[in-house]
């Protein structure tokens, strides 16, 4: 059986970036540059007053200026400025040749509709000025290939023109639950039913990391209707499918994906909760789908999702294919194991006195107890055997 270590290098192999293309600026949030992006334009493309004011030249010392013109922002000076005049100008407005500072509007007085009594005491040269291409000039690179697109990434690549971009996109990733037991969450309970718990943390747990989920809905356990749906799926660049991976006699999952063209890369993994995992990868067409079977305990998986689906769908955003960072924390309880697998085990991270993390194990009564998970905002990594872990210990742990 797998290592956590070992399979997580196996799905590597195969979760590669998406083909870029080009996207509408308003639909690149999130995701990341194929390309660099290089300006077409000096920033600011003109000398421009950042204040509202009078434009002036501080080696004139006259005391009151003449105003023979107001430039707005989107407007443009028809006037320069000689001796004795200024020119009043908004914030965002070009600047008249002749100026080479700003006065502030608050620090003036208007003697009449045309003339400005200026302060004893004139700002330095370049004072309220935004020089042309102070920002960046044209033909230089203002974002690099790569770059993860946030909200102010956006306003600069409006800036630059761009209304299309060169994107590496969000995934597609399409769940699906499987199993006769379930039903969905808004319908009452038969004997031996219960509601489908996966799928709705799942789609939420796409959203958080920048995936476009597809929700497939509950498929039963039937192979025509398996089949139908699996098939739906694998048009996606990954497919989830959560339950029917196990060993029981109506875990149909794996064979369907193998008729469906699907390539087994590893079932089964050292971890505690999630063992039966299952991955596979379709080459169809030219498309590439990478296939998780998560095991149907909602514990098992999140912490499946976590270790091994989380990862990939960040190196198919265009990313380095990196696990949840593992950080270290004392133990403020004590903490028993038992076993040949290592646990992933849900606890409560904190800040101790020191500012150390403190790391609290939480009851825990195994892959089932989704409730447990709910109290928890971390995992200890607990290695394989058995042992028992007093209070002060150093541990690993996960942020979930």
């Amino acid at each position: 059986m797998l290592t956590v270590f070992e399979a997580l290098e196996l799905v590597a192999q195969s979760a590669l970036p998406l083909a870029a293309r080009s996207v509408p600026l308003g639909e690149a949030l999130g995701t990341r540059l194929a390309e660099a992006i290089v300006s077409d334009i000096d920033s600011p493309p003109f000398d421009k007053s950042m204040l509202d004011g009078y434009a002036i030249d501080v080696q004139d010392s006259s005391p009151n200026r003449q105003i023979v013109e107001e430039v707005i922002a989107g407007g443009v000076p028809h006037h320069s400025v000689k001796p004795g005049t200024t020119i009043r100008v908004m914030t965002g407005a070009p600047m008249p040749e002749g100026a080479n500072a700003v006065v502030k509007h608050e620090d003036t007085s208007l003697m009449s509709d045309t003339t400005v009594k200026l302060p004893d005491t004139l700002p330095h040269e370049g004072y309220g000025i935004f020089l042309r291409g102070s920002s960046f000039h044209a033909g230089e690179e203002v974002l690099p290939a790569g770059k993860r697109l946030r909200s102010i990434d956006l306003a600069l690549l409006a800036e630059v023109g761009c209304g299309k971009v060169e994107v590496v996109p969000h995934p597609r990733v399409a769940v699906l639950a499987t199993g006769n037991e379930l039903v969905e969450c808004g319908e009452s309970l038969a004997p031996g039913q219960i509601r489908n718990s996966n799928s709705p943390m799942l789609v939420a747990a796409l959203r958080e990391v920048g995936a476009t989920p597809v929700e497939l809905g509950i498929a039963r356990d039937d192979p025509g209707e398996l089949k139908s749906a699996i098939e739906t799926g694998l048009e996606a660049d990954v497919l989830l499918i959560t339950g029917g991976v196990s060993a029981g006699v109506m875990d149909l999952v794996p064979g369907i994906l193998t008729e469906l063209g699907v390539t087994k890369v590893f079932h089964k993994v050292r971890m505690k909760p999630g063992k039966p995992l299952w991955y596979g990868v379709r080459e169809l067409a030219g498309h590439r789908t990478l296939v998780f079977g998560l095991p149907g305990n909602p514990v098992s998986t999140l912490v499946s999702f976590v270790l091994f689906v989380k990862p990939s769908l960040t190196a198919l955003g265009g990313a380095a294919f990196e696990q949840s960072p593992a950080l270290r924390g004392t133990l403020t309880t004590s903490a028993i194991h038992r076993g040949g697998r290592p646990t992933y085990h849900p606890c409560q991270l904190g800040q101790a006195m020191d500012a150390s993390l403190s790391v609290r194990p939480l009851p825990w009564r195994g892959s089932a107890d989704l409730a447990a998970l709910t109290r928890a905002n971390g995992l200890i990594v607990l290695p394989a055997g058995d042992y028992e872990l007093t209070v002060g210990t150093a541990v690993e742990v996960m942020r979930l």
